[in-house]
């Protein structure tokens, strides 16, 4: 009976992809070249989207992630990330900016810490998409641009219809600037992802960047050295 009843079935999902490629082609027929605001983590992350969306946008990276745990992973990825946009730049439409804002892991952790205990994939990690975007997405509309959207949803570990909807919600806390629609590793966009990332020898982190997911990943880091000790005994 329950199955059956449509107050507790799944919501359906959108197809962003699409949304996307509709959005572009529109753009492509007008003949402009909008401003785009574009979050990214890291370098692996922003590879396709990069080469997706410089065709059409003036795109600007805006590198807001004080979730990045430790300070020298947070540097490295950073440094990553400007290495791979000065090997691409020259060969882009349209150059890509690069916006750096103050790193601040404690007041994030903080924030972050009254769901520290929820696994990797849930409660914790929307709050910190939200957090993000919003900083990002009000910078975007405090600047003007014609456009915000995140390449998180390149990840396969990231919900794309929950970052999507966080997008939505924030288009009506800032309704100067549209939030534009995407799902990034549909159409293998992952895999061109990886293929940029092999191409340009990408450094790829093996976990997500919070504090609680650096101690997840050495946990199972250390789990699996136990395991195979026990086995070779």
């Amino acid at each position: 009976m329950e199955k059956n009843n449509p107050a507790i079935q799944a919501k359906p999902k959108i197809n962003y992809w699409k949304m996307s490629v509709e959005e572009m082609t529109r753009i492509q027929a007008e003949g402009r070249h909008p401003k785009l605001l574009m979050h990214a983590c890291c370098a692996p992350c922003s590879a396709f989207p990069l080469e997706f969306l410089s065709g059409v946008f003036e795109v600007t990276i805006y590198y807001n992630n004080s979730n990045i745990y430790p300070a020298a992973e947070y540097q490295r990825r950073l440094e990553e990330l400007k290495r791979y946009l000065e090997e691409v730049n020259p060969t882009l439409p349209h150059p890509v900016q690069l916006i750096v804002p103050p790193y601040r892991n404690e007041e994030f952790t903080a924030r972050l810490a009254v769901l520290k205990d929820v696994p990797e994939g849930g409660g914790r990690c929307f709050l910190c998409y939200g957090l993000r975007m919003d900083e990002a997405y009000r910078y975007a509309s405090e600047h003007h641009y014609d456009y915000f959207t995140t390449v998180m949803t390149i990840s396969r570990q990231k919900n794309s219809q929950k970052l999507n909807e966080i997008g939505r919600q924030l288009s009506h806390k800032y309704p100067n600037v549209p939030y534009f629609y995407s799902d990034f590793k549909k159409k293998k966009g992952i895999d061109r992802g990886q293929e940029l990332s092999r191409l340009h020898q990408l450094y790829r982190q093996d976990y997500c960047g919070c504090l609680y997911s650096y101690e997840k990943r050495q946990e199972d880091k250390q789990r699996k050295i136990e395991e195979t000790s026990a086995n070779q005994v």
